[in-house]
Formats: structure tokens, sequence, C-alpha cells
């Protein structure tokens, strides 16, 4: 029997400075997070090269629904009368039945100006923060006959300029579908915002994004979206830029085809103000779509150094297997230089190792846990592991029923993320809350986890936190790797 022992040692009411971090890149084996001796205590990992001997893991702590008249979208309303409306630019009008894929909204209409409240009062400090491409989701159920006319091929994913995307929405005219502030990032930062909202102790999480959005009234609808689910969306609107969109066509064999348009999602513009919010993070979430896009590339190179240099742990999303092999240097320069944790799947894994498809995901999460701290992979309904230190440690998967499993590993990265952030006992442990919220999500039609599963999930969490000492270890049995 391998045995890990994880000391959880952090203030959850205390305040937060900023942390430092030493890398276990060093010549020292120790990776460590802390806080001055001011404050209270932050992560630690102390390993040996194996799980031979006993492993010490300390973690972190610390409506309504508008078209652009910007981008050239007619307004409609929810009723099919909006089908004669006019519109400056013909080729993107169109009108729909429209509903909104939160709990917590009513079903939406098409404003002229959306209505944005003042912003809230910001924190002090971010718990996590998500770099990713913000694109707001039409999902539309259509027959077979809807794709022939339109010449689009079932099952695929295509990126559309302008007028490709206006000619779609137009003939969705009359179709029932949902709008959501989308992407996989997202879906993980609300996960966690939810999670993190019912604490049982301590403060809620404080959740933000950053990315880029237009000034048109989709940008808006994507702000006041996440921040209705707790997230902060912290970049400023790009004047006269157009926010991103991606249309996801189901058929009736489940099968999902995807329309992005990029729009203004490629660009993330770095700053003072960018600067000012990176050395004020805990967690920094770089979403792996990002490193499609050479400009900016160099961006988040700039950004994962600020967090670093700020203490921040870094965390990156592998995303894609053909982004992957795409930018398969670019993603290596990020992971060996700055990477504290890594999420991908089986497949996603393998292509960052160069393994064949024979190759099991054990192998991978060791080979990547010799380069990265932690190493999350996902193997669908065979269940997980977690990386550390060239080992893998296995998570069965949680039972459910499957009705979708789109999300499903962006609601493990959210369970693995609140683990760390409420300093979960142990990796099983951590582990075994993000099956348990992958699952819920995968026995649900849609990819957010639902408000009132958060609150039962959060408050079945058994954890320890030690808030006085980094010597209060709580052992841990892990099973046979």
């Amino acid at each position: 029997m391998v045995e890990a022992t994880v000391v959880a040692a952090f203030s959850l009411v205390s305040p937060l400075s900023t942390p430092q971090l030493s890398n276990f890149r060093a010549s020292s084996p120790l990776f460590s997070l802390h806080y001055p001796s001011s404050s209270a205590p932050r992560l630690l990992i102390r390993s040996n090269n194996t799980f031979n001997n006993p492993c010490h893991v300390n973690f972190p702590f610390p409506s309504r629904f508008l078209m652009s008249t910007h981008d050239s979208f007619a307004r409609s309303s929810i009723s099919s009368s909006s089908s004669s409306s006019s519109s400056t630019n013909s080729d993107d009008v169109y009108s729909s039945t429209m509903d909104d894929d939160d709990d917590d909204d009513d079903v939406g209409v098409v404003l002229d100006k959306f209505d944005d409240p003042s912003p809230p009062d910001l924190p002090d400090r971010w718990d996590v923060l998500g770099l990713g491409q913000a694109m707001v989701d039409f999902s539309g159920i259509v027959n077979d006959d809807f794709l022939m006319r339109l010449g689009l091929e079932k099952g695929t994913r295509k990126v559309v300029n302008h007028k490709e995307r206006g000619r779609v929405l137009q003939a969705m005219d009359g179709c029932s579908y949902k709008a959501a502030a989308g992407g996989s990032l997202s879906n993980t930062l609300v996960a966690l915002a939810r999670l993190g909202v019912h604490p049982i102790e301590g403060p809620a999480l404080n959740v933000a994004m950053a990315g880029s959005i237009g000034s048109d009234p989709l940008g808006g609808f994507y702000r006041t979206k996440l921040r209705r689910a707790n997230v902060n969306f912290l970049s400023p609107p790009v004047k006269d830029g157009t926010t991103g969109t991606v249309i996801v066509l189901t058929t009736s064999d489940a099968q999902r085809t995807m329309l992005a348009y990029q729009g203004t999602s490629s660009c993330i513009n770095y700053d003072s103000s960018m600067e000012s919010i990176i050395s004020k993070t805990n967690i920094l979430v770089v979403e792996g779509y990002l490193f499609e896009f050479p400009d900016t590339i160099k961006t988040i190179k700039k950004i994962c150094q600020v967090a670093r240099d700020s203490g921040a742990l870094v965390a990156v999303t592998a995303s894609d297997v053909t982004c992957i092999e795409t930018h398969y240097d670019d993603f290596w320069e990020i992971m060996e230089n700055y990477a504290d944790i890594v999420f991908a799947n089986s497949d996603e894994a393998r292509a960052f190792c160069h393994f064949s498809s024979e190759e099991s995901p054990v192998s991978s999460t060791q080979y990547l846990s010799h380069f990265v701290p932690l190493v999350s992979v996902t193997d669908g309904p065979r269940g997980s592991y977690i990386g550390v230190k060239g080992e893998a440690l296995y998570i069965p998967p949680s039972p459910c029923v499957p009705v979708d499993t789109c999300g499903a590993g962006d609601a493990y990265a959210s369970g693995i993320l609140y683990g760390l952030l409420r300093g979960a006992s142990d990796l099983k442990g951590m582990g075994t809350l993000a099956a348990r919220v992958a699952a819920v999500v995968v026995g649900q039609q849609g990819t957010r986890l639902r408000v009132q599963d958060a609150a039962r999930l959060a408050e079945s969490f058994e954890f320890t936190v030690e808030n006085s000492s980094l010597q209060a270890d709580v052992g841990s049995d892990i099973s046979s790797l």
C-alpha cells in the first residue's frame, strides 16, 4: 500500500497577501507556495521522486438577450413576428424563439440596449482568474435537411466569417435555441464560483475571467451572464469590436455541428490594468484554445511571467488535440517554464507526450508529472488520474446515468480547483470531489453545474483545513498505483 500525506495549511479568514512560490523545477525537491511570515501560510508540495516513500503535498488557498447592432445583427423579439423586421445589414437578419441556458435567469428577449448594471465592488484578491476566449454560444436542435440546405457537413467544426454566421442565424429564424456565455473555461469558472459561494467556513471564492469582448450588446450579455453566476469579467470591451460566437447545431443522432466566429475573442490585450489584476491572483487558468493565435501566445507568456513573479499558480487547460498538435512547442514552452497544473483528457495527454493511442492514460499522466507539479487527466467513464512527481493516482468514476457528456472535463477541473482552494485533505478526496462534480454535469442536459447541485456538492465535501501549522499532517491511504 502506498501512502501519501497532504498538509492543508491556509487561513480562510485571514487577509490574503501576495504568495511566494518556490518551484520544484529548482535544484531543491521542494515545491512550495507560502505567505510571508506576517500572514497565513499557503501551499507546499514536498515529495520524493516516487510514491515509494511518504509524499507531503500542501496546496495553495488563499434575462435578457440581444443581438448586436454594431455587429450588424437585426433586433428581434421572442415572437416569430420579428422575421419581418429591418436591419442595417440584411445578411444578419434573423429572429427566433430563444431560451436562456442558465437556471437562474428568465427567458430573454432582444433589446436595443443591454441592461448592464454598475459593476460591483471588486475584491482585493482573486482566488482564480481565467484567461480565455469569450464567446456567446447559440445552441439549437436542427434536422439533417437544415444542414444540407446550408451545405454544412454534420459533426464538423468550422470557422466562419461574419457573413456566413449571419446566413446561418437567419436560417434559424423561428427555431428554438439557447444562448449562453459559453466556452470551456467559462464552464469551469461558473461551476467553481457556484461551489465556492457555499463555503463550509470562510468567505466565498472570488472568481474572475479576462478575455476579449466587443463593445456590442453581445459583449454586454456575456459580461452580465457571468456576473450573475458570480464570475466577474474584468476586461474592458474592445471599441467597435464584435463579440465572438459559436453556433452549435445538434441533430437527432446527437451529433454536433459547430460554427465558430472568432470576432475579437482571438485577441488578449495586455496592459498595466491586466498586470495589476494578475498580481492579485492566487491561481491563473489559461485556456488552451488561445494557443491557436500566434499574437495571443506572446501575450500568454507575458501574463504567465507576471503570475510567476507574483507567486500565483499557473494552470493550463489542454482544450483540443488538434490545437496541441499544431502548437506543440508553444504548449510545452508554457508548461515547462510556467505551469503548475495541467488539465487534459486522455487523448490530449497522449498528444502532449507523443504517445500512441494504445498507451494507457497512466503512462501519460506519469510522464507529464515529471514536468508539471500537478497533472489532472480524465478518461471518460473509466475514471481519471492525478499525477504528482512521476506517479499517477487513480480516481474511480462517480456513478451516474449519462445524458450529455459535453462539459464533463470542464466540471472536473472545477472540482480540482475547488479542492485546492478549500484545502482538500488528500489527493484522493480532491479527485473524488472532481469526479462527483463531473458526474452531476454528465447526468443533465447542458454544460453548466446548476446552483442547487453546487450547493449540495459543497455541503457534502469533507475536508480538513489547518490554520495554524504546516506540520499538522493529515494521513491519507492512497490506493495502489
